[in-house]
Formats: structure tokens, sequence, C-alpha cells
């Protein structure tokens, strides 16, 4: 496997890009315009810096990663992939319209992946020229930092796909765990009910923002709260996982928040756009309640 594919330059698939690259591997990325891509780029390039001014990356291997990273304008660009990502938006219309749009330029080789959350990876593989060389690979936020990637097979998913796509996930330097194909897979399964909890109790008034975050950070010996961790997630994507397992399982215990739901119809969905459940437009993030 030498050249991997990437559709979605945002957070997570310049991430994708940029761990990929890293580890020798001809990357083409893509979004709805090459102006994205190059955005991601540099955005890149800055992560990137960030590392040589640790003393973890020289000056010079900077632009070798760059010079790896290729924008993609059309998806017939990705014709050559060996593997192709798709790292899109958490909804499953658009997924479906960009691997039925890829699919057309793809050879019989060619393995196709979903970075989806949550969404049965079965139902996604109705989309692809060739079920069998489908799957999930559910990379973490951030990329570069998270050191976990879940496989998740669909009903149709081929030995062979599985074991080419770990073979690439561990050159990344990750950690592999395999997961069924139901609702949430095992991280979202298990995530998504504490951060919804959370929102229901920050709704009825039980706690304030701030002592939410800080019970389960301390009392629970959390890197982060589930609220701050939501802000980084973002709170659209929550949602719409939290509605994936609801949907999916037909089990009450996952119906979103309303405050959840407010949150986001009110534009306010988290770090990326500068307030959620904290202001992140100051040098600090504040509670926003």
């Amino acid at each position: 496997m030498k050249t991997i594919g990437v559709i979605g330059a945002g957070q997570m698939g310049a991430g994708i890009a940029q761990v990929s690259a890293q580890a020798g591997y001809r990357v083409l990325l893509s979004d709805m315009s090459v102006e994205l891509v190059e955005k991601a780029k540099v955005g890149i390039g800055k992560l990137l810096a960030r590392n040589v001014a640790k003393g973890k990356m020289l000056p010079e291997e900077v632009d070798t990663v760059l010079g790896r990273i290729t924008p993609a304008a059309d998806h017939s660009d990705f014709a050559p992939c060996d593997l192709i990502i798709e790292a899109a938006s958490e909804r499953e219309s658009t997924k479906r319209a960009i691997f039925e749009s890829v699919g057309k330029h793809v050879g019989p080789e060619t393995l196709l992946a979903t970075n989806t959350s949550s969404i049965p990876i079965t139902r996604l593989a109705q989309s692809v020229p060739d079920p069998a060389r489908f799957m999930g690979v559910h990379f973490f936020n951030p990329v570069p930092v998270m050191g976990l990637i879940e496989l998740i097979r669909g009903l149709a998913t081929v030995d062979a796909t599985v074991d080419a796509i770990e073979i690439y996930g561990r050159s990344l330097g990750k950690n592999i765990i395999h997961a069924d194909d139901a609702p949430g897979f095992i991280v979202n399964r298990i995530l998504m009910p504490m951060i919804n909890e959370a929102c229901f109790a920050l709704g009825e008034g039980v706690a304030n923002i701030a002592d939410i975050d800080m019970g389960c950070r301390i009392g629970l010996n959390h890197p982060m709260g589930p609220l701050t961790l939501a802000d980084f997630i973002g709170l659209d994507t929550c949602l719409d996982i939290c509605r994936v397992l609801h949907e999916g399982t037909g089990d009450q215990k996952f119906r979103p928040a309303p405050l959840l739901i407010k949150y986001v119809e009110a534009g306010w969905l988290g770090k990326k756009t500068g307030r959620g459940f904290y202001d992140w437009t100051g040098p600090e993030p504040v509670p926003t309640r």
C-alpha cells in the first residue's frame, strides 16, 4: 500500500492525511474545493512546525511531509489510490453520495473505508462497488495525538480487507481495536450516553458546566470533562451520533438531551464555532452558563 486517498479536509481528514504522510504514504486529499485543501495543508504545516519547535522534527522533514500531500480536484484523481478513506460530516446521505461518486473511478483492488463514528457499515456498503473491500476505520480526534483506531467490518467485508487496513493502521503507530457493526461501535456506544447525560444534568439544573466537568475530571479521573469534550468533538456531531444510537437501538436511554438539540439549533457547535458549552474566543475557555 503506497497511496492513500482522503476525502474531506476538515479536522479529521486533515489529521488522517498528516499521519499518513508522516508514515511515508503519498496522500491525495480532497474537499469541496482545492482552496479548502490548501487551507488544510497550511494548518498541517503549523502543527508540524510546533513539532519542530519542540525538537520532535527537523525543519526539512516538514517540507517532506507536506510534499507528500497533493490536492485532488476531482474524484477521478483517486484512481491510483490503494486505500480511500472518507472523512466527511457524520451524515449518511453525504457519505453515500461520496462513495457512489468515487466508486466509479477506483480499480478492482482499491479498498474503501469510512471514518464514521456511528453509522452502520453494512448499510453504507450499499453505496460502494464491492462491499467485500469496504469497512469502517474510525480515527479519534485529534488524529495526530490519539493513539487508537477502531476497525469495523460490515457483513460482506472479507478478511483480506481487514488485514490490509490493520497493517496500514499499525504503520501509523496506532493501536487497533475491532468492533462489531452495531450502533456506536465500542467507544461512542459508551461515551455518547455520558456526554448526553451531562447535557441532561445541565439542562435540568443539577449542576453548572464547571462543576459537571470538574466532577468527571477529578471524581472519575478523566482527562477532560464531558462538556469540554463535547465542544472539542462538535455538538452537531454528538447530536448526530446520539440520533444514530437512538434510532439504531430503539432504546430511550439514547434519546438526545433537549439542551443538546437547542445548542445545535442555535449554531453553538463547540470550539469550531467559538461557542458551545464554553466560550472559546478568548485566551482561555469560559463556561457559558
